[in-house]
């Protein structure tokens, strides 16, 4: 794996990992989206990454890994913008990607689709929750975000970086993987050649510089508008969920696969959040389709 960084306006940068840097030229580009929190230093599958034949890049959003923070809230389409951005940077003229999003990175990925088709071939969304007004998910989360609602954007920023600083202080070793997968329930897939160390690897450069990417973006997707229409995603899209997941069950595909114009939804039987494992071989073949 390698790393660049775009400059973003502002002079803000974002790093990019080439996560198949021996890719050869030309090899259809995917963009992989990551989980919150989460970075691009993630491959779900390399060997089903290998096998595709693909360039697999994935950008840190603002504030994870090696991107530089926003100062507010990390709104879904300013997230958007940055992927867009990074496939303006790597794309030649007239062609398109395959994106792909796991968790959070679903709506990031949709809403490029939405704002920028020209960029998009096909999309593949991976445990993504609906919106929570469509189908209830913040659960505990709700408690902590409620209250902020109607605040001025800095206040609510900074309310934020309050609560999840300290709790990720003391939320450290094995116990962070729990902030993205159900060890228990996923315990089979995590036990698979490689998978807990590449996990554990994409949340500790998550984390590296602390909370501002997590405490930015639950800000960004529950006090602020997500910014696209999914009736504007218009490219194929390939929706798969974990039949065991607890968080972001297959209840909130079938929303996805209502709302989107052209959608296929597939559930994976014993598998929950970490269902993006066992998929990928599948969401590489609709994307490269």
């Amino acid at each position: 794996m390698t790393i660049w960084h775009l400059q973003r306006p502002g002079g803000r940068r974002v790093a990019v990992h080439e996560l198949t840097p021996d890719a050869p030229a030309g090899a259809p580009v995917v963009l992989l989206s990551h989980a919150a929190p989460g970075s691009g230093a993630f491959d779900p599958d390399p060997a089903a990454t290998a096998a595709a034949g693909v360039r697999l890049i994935a950008p840190d959003r603002p504030g994870y890994g090696g991107s530089d923070p926003v100062p507010g809230l990390l709104t879904v389409d300013a997230a958007a913008a940055d992927a867009a951005a990074v496939l303006d940077e790597v794309l030649p003229a007239g062609a398109t990607a395959g994106l792909a999003g796991w968790s959070a990175g679903g709506r990031v990925v949709l809403a490029v689709a939405a704002h920028r088709p020209e960029l998009v071939g096909r999309v593949a969304v991976v445990a993504t929750p609906a919106p929570d007004e469509e189908v209830p998910w913040y659960g505990e989360q709700a408690a902590l975000i409620d209250p902020m609602r109607g605040l001025p954007e800095a206040d609510a920023r900074a309310a934020l970086d309050g609560a999840f600083g300290p709790t990720l202080e003391h939320v450290t070793g094995d116990a962070r993987l729990s902030l993205v997968v159900d060890a228990e329930v996923d315990a089979a897939v995590l036990a698979g050649p490689g998978v807990a160390d590449r996990v554990r690897a994409m949340v500790e450069e998550a984390l590296r510089p602390g909370a501002a990417g997590i405490a930015a973006e639950v800000g960004g997707y529950t006090l602020a508008p997500w910014g696209f229409d999914p009736a504007d995603v218009r490219a194929p899209v390939l929706l798969g969920y974990g039949a065991a997941d607890a968080a972001v069950g297959p209840e909130h595909g079938t929303w996805w696969a209502k709302a989107l114009p052209s959608a296929e939804l597939e559930v994976v039987p014993g598998v929950g959040h970490l269902v993006v494992v066992p998929f990928w071989a599948r969401a590489l073949a609709h994307l490269a389709d």
